[in-house]
């Protein structure tokens, strides 16, 4: 018994090195492979991310669950760019930007962060664009900093409680010592064909575009902070969005809200059909069997929204 006891250990002793270099080896080869596309700011100790292209009005974008400016940076960005000035943050844990905390990072700590940023970077009332986690990010810009917004466009938005239960594996991954070891081993050892796969999901009904999986860089996610971050993230939101959307009918700004009908990540009537009833300022589009996904299968309508904001703010 004692020699298959020390057997046992040896080999999870094996195993625990060979993950922990594996895993630094992935990081290191990843990150080289896609690096960080713009500057690094220090907002108050803590470093953000960000990439700015254009000129004219301003428009803050904040990418979802799982992404980083690469989501922005494949398409919608740089048509953006040719009559606005566009400036993208990695939110934190995500992308290069890294977390503000191991564990209990709420909306509003996050959007306090991406504001003073914003305002670093001399931007003082943007329009503020979120797709999916994003839009969560801009309701609490809209609600929380009222004065440093001109108008909140939701692309695809969470933005109410859903029903049913919490994701267990997010559930499992943001707990404090647990999580971290199971994030290490995925990190190691999760096949990339799995990460790719997941990404032309997020699409369903519609496709990924060409070339779209081998820019976004959705790897990166495969860090182990980044997978702590973005399952704390997502199993804490559910709560923080039951005490932030009891607000909404204060804001005043123009809120502009697309979500394709056929999304099955975020669903568009408890979330967007929602929002439009109860904001005094909200307008809806839907859009006919598009899934989750509407800046890349759409964009058209997704620069007419944010055109439309524009206007509605007065800025153009």
């Amino acid at each position: 018994m004692a020699k298959l006891i020390l057997t046992i250990a040896i080999l999870l002793l094996c195993f625990a090195v060979a993950t922990i270099v594996r895993s630094a080896q992935r990081r290191i080869a990843i990150e080289a492979e896609y690096p960080a596309e713009g500057q690094f700011l220090n907002v108050d100790g803590h470093t953000v991310h960000s990439l700015q292209m254009g000129s004219g009005p301003d428009v803050v974008l904040i990418h979802g669950a799982s992404g980083s400016t690469r989501d922005f940076t494949f398409s919608l960005a740089s048509k953006l760019a040719e009559e606005f000035r566009v400036t993208m943050f990695d939110r934190p844990g995500l992308g290069y930007t890294p977390a503000l905390a191991p564990q209990c990072v709420t909306l509003n700590a996050q959007t306090d962060l991406l504001v003073r940023a914003s305002l670093q970077m001399g931007i003082d009332t943007p329009i503020v664009v979120g797709h999916s986690f994003g839009g969560a990010l801009v309701m609490s810009w809209a609600v929380n900093h009222p004065d440093r917004i001109a108008a909140a466009v939701s692309i695809s938005g969470a933005t109410y409680p859903w029903p049913g239960k919490l994701d267990g594996f997010y559930k499992l991954l943001s707990r404090p010592v647990l999580g971290p070891i199971i994030a290490n081993i995925l990190s190691a050892w999760v096949p990339r064909s799995y990460v790719r796969g997941e990404v032309e999901g997020v699409f369903l009904p519609q496709h990924a575009p060409v070339g779209y999986a081998d820019h976004i860089g959705a790897e990166l996610n495969l860090r182990p902070e980044s997978l702590v971050a973005n399952a704390q993230q997502r199993t804490d939101l559910r709560a923080q969005l039951r005490s932030l959307s009891k607000s909404y009918a204060t804001i005043a700004i123009p809120i502009e809200i697309l979500h394709g009908t056929a999304d099955k990540t975020v669903d568009p009537e408890i979330h967007s059909a929602a929002l439009e009833r109860d904001a005094q300022s909200a307008h809806l589009t839907r859009l006919n069997g598009v899934g989750h996904m509407p800046h890349h299968v759409d964009e058209p309508a997704v620069i007419d929204a944010i055109r439309r904001a524009a206007t509605r703010a007065g800025l153009r």
